[in-house]
């Protein structure tokens, strides 16, 4: 039977994974829904570290939210992703373009979340960050990506860093492709993941962490709930 959605359902969703995974119907069966995959993308320039230590945390958060729910993180860092693609600008002769596959994985109709990972610079997002998303214009012109999932996660070097700002400039952007943002959800409900990183590490950032995980759970359970009867993607 197909979930009626209306505004207050879409809000009381936070309390749905137990009529999703962890009831039967009244006829006995299990409910079912289509496979769910969640991407966090990774958009520092160095590889493999904090933002992506971050989402690895999220997704591991994610996925223990049910069988059904699969992850991958993508990390930008070493990726050529030109932005001035986006303004109609061609390509330089030879040069490298990684974003036509990443746009691929991304609009895949079994990808129902993106998170998306930046550090913070200068109270903002990287500037990698940035042309990742300048590039997202292709998906405008069918919106390609409307009401998959979204969340952000920030990582700055000090608590009061910029990481709000960086997390509300991600939200932005996604807000035009229309998607569906979340929070980390509740008791806290904040704007989403806000790490520390002292000295290149996050392991000691344990309010920070649990943002971390409490947005990957919440999209895993938005994004679960959809697939379920609600809004399709």
């Amino acid at each position: 039977m197909a979930i009626q959605w209306t505004r207050r359902t879409l809000i009381g969703v936070a309390g749905a994974s137990p009529i999703l995974w962890g009831q039967t119907t009244q006829s006995g069966a299990a409910p079912t829904t289509r496979p769910l995959k969640i991407i966090g993308v990774a958009c520092s320039p160095r590889r493999d570290r904090t933002t992506a230590a971050a989402l690895r945390a999220c997704l591991d958060s994610a996925k223990g939210f049910g069988p059904h729910v699969e992850v991958e993180l993508v990390d930008l860092g070493g990726m050529k992703i030109p932005g001035d693609v986006a303004a109609g600008v061609p390509l330089a002769p030879g040069e490298r373009d990684d974003f036509p596959a990443l746009g691929a994985k991304l609009r895949a109709p079994e990808v129902g979340g993106i998170i998306i990972g930046s550090p913070v610079y200068f109270s903002n997002m990287s500037a990698l960050c940035k042309a990742f998303l300048d590039r997202w214009m292709e998906f405008r012109s069918t919106f390609a990506l409307r009401n998959k999932v979204g969340g952000a996660i920030a990582v700055g070097a000090a608590r009061n860093g910029g990481q709000e700002l960086t997390l509300q400039t991600i939200h932005a952007a996604l807000l035009c492709q229309d998607m569906i943002i979340v929070s980390e959800g509740g008791p806290t409900s904040r704007l989403g993941g806000m790490l520390v990183s002292a000295k290149d590490d996050i392991r000691g950032d344990e309010a920070g962490l649990a943002t971390a995980r409490s947005l990957g759970r919440r999209v895993a359970e938005v994004a679960s709930a959809l697939r379920a009867g609600g809004l399709s993607s």
